[in-house]
């Protein structure tokens, strides 16, 4: 898993991926998205290294099994909270 951590207007926005999504394009309907090296970043973690990112920012963007599952088992993600941006799981999740 890799990160980059976004400082921004007050807001940590970390943006987390399984590494090997990096350069990919994801379609949905008319539109594609790139997972960009940009904004993931290429700072490779471990889970309970993420898991402590995810608690310490404000917004929090995930893309990936691996990734999103490291949230859901440390309780910071409820079961169903994801979506699917060309069959791979994706979740954000804001803290106030």
């Amino acid at each position: 898993m890799v990160i980059r951590v976004h400082r921004t207007q007050g807001e940590v926005v970390l943006a987390a991926c399984d590494e090997e999504l990096l350069g990919r394009k994801l379609k949905t309907g008319r539109r594609e998205y790139l997972v960009s090296p940009g904004f993931y970043g290429s700072t490779r973690v471990q889970e309970d290294e993420l898991v402590d990112l995810i608690r310490s920012s404000t917004i929090v963007n995930l893309l990936g099994s691996r990734t999103v599952g490291v949230a859901r088992r440390a309780g910071l993600l409820a079961e169903g909270a994801t979506t699917l941006l060309d069959g791979v799981e994706h979740a954000e999740i804001v803290q106030f």
